[in-house]
């Protein structure tokens, strides 16, 4: 079984579809949890409609607005099941993205698991560039790029309860993920596109600038100092630069 973790703030425009490709899963084991980030559109009485027929999906409400990281702390809190899956209420999955991931982490053995990403926009119109998937993704690997898109993770709860999305200025889930990597051997990747991944201009990774200075912070709370953090940080964009350059070609 599989918990479901999907943090919302003003997602009225996307969040039906996030949750379509959840209900319309091969793997039907799931539960949904939504954490409407205090939104002042309709996304709560979107979330709400869909519950009212599916009862697996579950709405919780911040009283006020609490940032991503917490909101998914809460999600991960309220989960009932070993396994945690994000999905951001602005991406989707491929139909059959539970099932062949769950099949994989069976095999692997695997405590925490990603796949490939495909890119859309914000007409959702797709990318033809892929971002593949490392089967056997190391801590050095991902020191250089993140490859281990949120949406696409599934990871064993009791690594999240040791780990928890950091607040604060920088990319929380690329900490959790090194974090955790360097206790377990692999992140293990199903090389497969399940993750629709939607590239906003509205996005905190659409600023080159301030996405750069979240990465250096990220780097300096996995505890690197001033000076291998702005190097770890300038490989990083380089990276960066590359695979965005590379999906947009591909539109």
């Amino acid at each position: 079984m599989v918990s479901i973790v999907m943090p919302a703030y003003n997602a009225e425009k996307t969040i039906a579809s996030s949750i379509g490709s959840v209900i319309s899963q091969t793997f039907g084991n799931w539960e949904l949890i939504v954490v409407n980030d205090a939104s002042t559109d309709t996304t709560a009485q979107i979330v709400n409609a869909h519950a009212e027929n599916d009862l697996r999906i579950h709405l919780y409400a911040n009283e006020k607005n609490m940032g991503i990281a917490k909101s998914r702390n809460f999600g991960v809190l309220r989960a009932k099941y070993q396994w945690i899956a994000f999905l951001d209420s602005d991406d989707c999955w491929h139909e059959s993205k539970l099932q062949k991931q769950l099949d994989f982490i069976e095999k692997t053995s695997a405590k925490i698991s990603y796949t490939g990403t495909v890119y859309i926009n914000e007409a959702n119109i797709k990318s033809d560039y892929v971002l593949q998937a490392k089967k056997d993704l190391t801590y050095r690997d991902l020191l250089i790029a993140n490859l281990m898109s949120c949406s696409s993770v599934i990871v064993c709860r009791d690594l999240l309860l040791r780990y928890p999305f950091p607040e604060g200025e920088l990319h929380e889930d690329y900490v959790v993920w090194l974090q955790i990597l360097k206790e377990v051997e692999y992140a293990y990747g199903l090389d497969e596109p399940l993750l629709l991944y939607r590239m906003s201009s509205s996005s905190k990774s659409a600023n080159r600038v301030r996405s750069a200075k979240m990465i250096l912070n990220a780097y300096n709370k996995v505890g690197y100092g001033s000076v291998v953090a702005v190097l770890l940080t300038l490989r990083y964009a380089l990276h960066s630069i590359s695979k965005r350059s590379k999906i947009k070609l591909g539109w």
